[in-house]
């Protein structure tokens, strides 16, 4: 057995709670603009896989995160709960892009399928959700993360219930 080697990682965050009540009084569009550009900080899960704001625009969300070894499963490639958290993501916040002030969302499902194996040698991928049909009660939405040639690594569907809190 070769000698381990251990790493360590550090994650920092800002108490999100403060910033959600803030998602209350702003449009979904408005709200996430507002995350990409900096004025808000990220939610924490962010800071878990490095996830960043590329891209919205109504019914469009666009993230991106570039894996380490720290997303790695047992068997040597970066868990699929990766690809599901990006998915979600994209998929949630392209929602979130539709939605008035003082509205809200959950997912309700999410069906991921895997299509390409992701490692560190991947690099960079980019996850990019689009409602294919919004709701004043359940949006539909449609997402798919490819590596930097366009390769498709995987595509989800979901479901989300759209509320007054």
């Amino acid at each position: 057995m070769s000698e381990l080697t251990r790493q360590t990682k550090t994650i920092s965050w800002v108490d999100p709670r403060p910033q959600a009540e803030q998602a209350m009084t702003m449009s979904g569009l408005d709200y996430l603009r507002a995350m990409q550009e900096g004025t808000i900080p990220p939610p924490p899960i962010a800071s878990h896989i490095g996830l960043e704001v590329v891209d919205v625009a109504e019914g469009l969300a666009v993230m991106a995160a570039t894996p380490d070894e720290s997303h790695y499963n047992p068997i040597g490639s970066v868990h699929g709960g990766f690809s599901a958290t990006l998915l979600d993501s994209v998929c949630g916040c392209a929602v979130q892009t539709t939605l008035p002030a003082g509205t809200a969302y959950t997912s309700l499902d999410l069906n991921v399928s895997f299509l390409r194996a992701i490692t560190v040698d991947t690099g960079r991928v980019v996850a990019t959700g689009r409602v294919t049909k919004p709701g004043s009660r359940a949006a539909f939405v449609e997402a798919e993360i490819r590596d930097a040639d366009g390769r498709l690594l995987a595509t989800a569907t979901s479901t989300c219930l759209v509320f007054q809190p």
